[in-house]
């Protein structure tokens, strides 16, 4: 294995390990509950950390392949994800708020104590007018880069 295709893989399996113990300490430390859609962003993450272990173990040359799509499944979540925030399209229905029109009373309080106490439509938390989707979309695709630029160093 070449030393640069091993500190790639180094990199972007480190820099998912990063943002989900960054979501997870946010959680448990900052006090930010995650929504349904910060869940689903967590799990691509974790898929890339076991990746990048395996790729290092063994020189399968899908290994930083599959650590990519990984990446940019976070990351597609992660757009999808900011774009219910910002009302560009409608969220799932399980956490984001809908329309009451037309509901009668017991439906609505059926909807209100089904409702999850984190909405997927609300940012908890944004840095520079990103919010923490916004900010995983960006920084996995980077690390897709990255693993690209590992799985084109296996010859």
């Amino acid at each position: 294995m070449t030393d640069l295709r091993k500190f790639l893989i180094l990199i972007a399996a480190g820099g998912s390990a990063a943002v989900l113990l960054g979501a997870i300490g946010s959680q448990y430390i900052g006090g930010l509950a995650p929504c349904h859609l910060c869940i689903l962003q967590r799990w691509p993450h974790a898929a890339a950390v076991l990746i990048g272990a395996l790729a290092l173990a063994f020189r399968a040359r899908l290994l930083p392949l599959l650590g990519a799509i990984a990446a940019l499944t976070t990351s597609g979540i992660g757009v999808y994800h900011t774009g219910v925030e910002r009302g560009w399209w409608e969220g799932p229905t399980t956490c984001t708020s809908g329309p009451i029109g037309g509901m009668s009373t017991e439906d609505l309080l059926n909807q209100i104590m089904s409702a999850p106490l984190v909405r997927c439509d609300e940012v908890a938390w944004q840095f520079l007018g990103l919010s923490m989707a916004s900010w995983n979309a960006l920084i996995s695709l980077g690390l897709a880069l990255i693993w690209i630029a590992a799985w084109r160093r296996t010859a």
